[in-house]
Parts: structure tokens; sequence; C-alpha cells
């Protein structure tokens, strides 16, 4: 009998802990939404906007790009509202800016301009609402995952928070088919006339849910204790691990970490070498070239010989080896680890990128081509893309969180500004060259993970932060002895 009501006891704060991620990952579905969506879209735009009003290929770069300028913001800013309205209100406002971005953007002649007469101010409206879905984006890629490793408990932590990166992939899943729907059986002339409307449009629907459901799921744990509510706290950490002891024990592990003199809480308490290790994980993940592949897909598939609907297809397949492979990187994290799985992803998306440019050079276009691109992107999806967000929820001390992970989130939307709004420049001038560049960066990972960053597995978010503090004791110890 005892058995039994402890089994029922478990399932009940596994079910409360699994409904909780489920909510905050769809933080994750809309990143992953209103980032692909524009793949859909771009051509459309390109021929709507850029062509009609005789503009070259860097504005049309930066306008496909325009979302990441927002999302920069958004990293930048997710500290600040994370520390001073929460983690869940944080989410709330992101999913109003969704809202108001997927509408906006897929009629930006709103109040000010007719239909179907471009300018530039039409342009530059279009791109602000864009920005203000990337604030969205910033907001939600910094705080999901965040909110997610702060209820989780250690043990499961990195296949809860891996789901985030599952959520991103399937919101471009879900969005390609959309796309395809959309455009299945209809003329070029009426997609670029309207049928991108209604790609952003859609958009609305996620987002609504998104904000809905926010309003039934609680404030993490440790923000809680931030704001001296130990009392809810201690009944949440209850819920979310079954045991009150255990609750008590993790409740005075925040109380210490929150309530150590020995570090201040500016950025730099730990060390400087914890800020790096985080901006470098977010900037290796951009520049390994992956939104390239994914901003883009229909139009290297395209290139590859296969008409419109052919490519929303390729990439609708796409699409899914990426879901299966970020779903074999949740089912391995928390039994392999976290290093193992980013330097084999690495390795992966080395060859892939490789084989790509080599292909590109000597012009050989077809199946190797698109064989290459998926191992690429499964290594990806099987490593660098849960793994990085895991890393991040992980490696910042309960002090300095907030902070530092905006400050990382911010560098990592700053890198994919930086690769995705290049590429077609790039591609203009050497498309082997291009994809080499990639493949590159993807064994510069592989060297950074093996020297710098931690392994994180079933360790406590205040066990890890013992680390970085320990750590940063011995740099002055050698400093002071060198």
């Amino acid at each position: 009998m005892l058995a039994l009501v402890t089994n029922m006891r478990t399932q009940n704060h596994t079910l409360f802990v699994v409904s909780i991620t489920f909510v905050a990952t769809l933080g994750g579905l809309l990143f992953g939404y209103d980032t692909a969506v524009i793949s859909g879209a771009e051509q459309s735009l390109e021929v709507y906007l850029i062509d009609r009003l005789g503009l070259n290929s860097l504005i049309h770069g930066l306008t496909v790009s325009s979302a990441l300028i927002g999302c920069i913001a958004g990293g930048a800013i997710s500290g600040f509202f994370s520390n001073h309205i929460g983690r869940r209100n944080s989410l709330v406002l992101a999913a109003v800016l969704f809202i108001i971005s997927a509408l906006g953007s897929s009629y930006p002649e709103f109040l000010f301009f007719e239909k179907g007469e471009p300018s530039i101010a039409l342009l530059i409206m279009f791109n602000i609402y864009r920005m203000i879905g990337g604030l969205g984006v910033g907001l939600a890629s910094a705080i999901s995952p965040t909110y997610i490793g702060e209820i989780a408990p250690a043990q499961i932590r990195g296949r809860l928070v891996s789901w985030y990166q599952f959520a991103v992939i399937f919101g471009m899943l879900v969005v390609y088919f959309v796309n395809w729907a959309i455009a299945m059986g209809q003329t070029t002339e009426w997609i670029n006339d309207v049928g991108w409307r209604y790609m952003f449009a859609s958009e609305a629907i996620p987002a609504l849910l998104f904000l809905v459901l926010l309003f039934f799921v609680p404030e993490t744990p440790r923000y809680l204790v931030r704001k001296n509510k130990n009392d809810q706290a201690l009944r949440l950490l209850t819920k979310l691990n079954g045991s009150k002891e255990t609750a008590k024990s993790i409740l005075s592990e925040i109380k210490a970490s929150l309530n150590a003199t020995k570090t201040s809480g500016h950025l730099f308490s730990y060390g400087k070498l914890v800020i790096v290790v985080g901006i470098l994980l977010s900037v290796f993940q951009q520049f390994v070239g992956i939104n390239v592949a994914l901003y883009y897909a229909p139009r290297i598939f395209e290139s590859m010989g296969a008409g419109q609907n052919a490519s929303m297809v390729q990439t609708v397949v796409m699409g899914a080896v990426n879901v299966i492979f970020t779903v074999l990187a949740i089912q391995t994290v928390d039994k392999w680890g976290r290093k193992p799985l980013l330097i084999t992803g690495s390795i992966g998306m080395a060859v892939g990128m490789f084989g790509v440019s080599g292909l590109a050079f000597f012009h050989i276009i077809g199946l190797g081509t698109l064989g290459f691109i998926i191992i690429y992107t499964a290594s990806f999806m099987m490593s660098w893309g849960p793994i990085c967000w895991v890393l991040l929820s992980e490696i910042f001390p309960n002090k300095i969180r907030g902070q530092a992970i905006g400050i990382a989130v911010a560098a990592q939307w700053g890198a994919n500004f930086f690769i995705s709004s290049t590429y077609p420049s790039m591609m203009e001038v050497s498309e082997g060259l291009t994809y080499a560049f990639y493949g590159g960066i993807s064994v510069l990972s592989a060297l950074f993970v093996w020297k710098l960053v931690p392994e994180t597995k079933g360790k406590s978010l205040e066990e890890l932060e013992e680390l970085w503090a320990q750590e940063n004791k011995d740099r002055r110890r050698r400093r002071k002895w060198a």
C-alpha cells in the first residue's frame, strides 16, 4: 500500500513538472515559428518589396534577418525583466509581442499605407513589426530555458530543457507545413500578393494559446526566494520534487546561494570564465551556420534543381529529420552527458558542411548535397541545438543568472544576425568557401567544448555554482603565485 501511495505521488509531481514544462516550451515553439516563417515568405517579400523598389541583395538579407535585431534587444533586456517582473510575467510580455508582430507583419499597410503600393516607408514598417516579434523571441529564448531549468529536478533537468529545443524545431516544422499548405495549388502571383500574409498571420494562433496558458503556471522557486517568498517557494518545491524533505534541502541551498556574502552579485562575481563560456556557447551555436539552412532552406533546395513545391516538400522532410534527432538528444543528454554530445555533433556538422562545400566547388548538385545537408542538420539537432540551451540554463550562478543569460542570448542573436544577413552576399562570392567557413567553425566548436566547457550532468544548480566559485578561487591563487 505504501509503495502504491509513493508511486501515485511520484506520478503526480512528474505530471505537474511536465505540464509546467509544456507551457514554457511554447515559448520555444513560437521562437521556431517566428524565425522560420520567413523561409516560406522571403521570396514573395523579395518580389513584393525588394525588386519593385529596385533594392539589392544586401537589403534583402537585412529584411529577411530584421527580426534578429529585435532578438538581440530582447535577449539584452531579458535579464532586467526576468529579475524585476519575474520569469513567468516576462513570458507573458513575450506572448503579447508575438501577437502584435504576427498581425502587423501580415498587414504592414494597416492605418498608414495603401495595399499594393510598396514604398521604402512600408518596408521599414514591415521590418518594425518583425523586430517586435524579435523582441518576443529574444525574451522567450532567454527566459523559457531559464524557467524550465529553475523548476526542473536535477536528475531530469537536461531532458526537460532539451524539450525546449524540440519545441523550437517543432515550431519550425509546423510552420513549414503551414507555409506549404498555404502555397499548395496556388499561383505564384497569388502567393506573392496574398499568401505570404497568411503565413505571418498564422503565428497569432499559437501565440494566443501561449498567452492564455501562462496564467495557469507558477513563478519559479528560485525567483520566489529572491523575492523573500520562502513559504510559496517551499510549497512549489514540494510539488515539483514530491518530497517535503527534499524541498526543504533544496530551499536551504537556494537561500545559502542567494545570501552568500563572499559574492556581491555583480556580473563577474564568479570570475570572467563562466561569462566567456556562456557567450562562446551562444556564438558557436550560430556561427556553425544552422540558421542559414533553416531560413533559406527552400531557396537552397531550389538551387539544387527542385521546383518551388518540391523545395517546400524537401524542407518539410528536413524538418522531420530535425525533430527525430532532437528527440535522440532528449533521450541521451542525462545519460551520456553534455560534452560528449556536443563534440560528436561538432564532428558531424563539420563532415556535412565540408561535404556540401566540396560538391559546390565541383558544381555537383543533387541527392549528395541533400544528404550532406541532412547529416549537418541532424548532427546539430542532436547536439548544439538542445544542449546549448541546457548549458545556458545550468551554468550561471543564481545571483547572476538573469543578467548573464541575457548577455549570452543577446550575443547569440547578434551572431545569428551576422551569419544570416551576410549569407546572400557570401554566396555571391563563393558557395564552396561559404560552406567551408561553417565547416571550419564546427571544428573550432569541438575544440572549445573539449577545453573549456564543464560537464553538468546530474548536478544541482547550486553545485554548479560552487564549481565556478572554486574555479575562480583557483585562478586567483594561480595568478598570486605566478
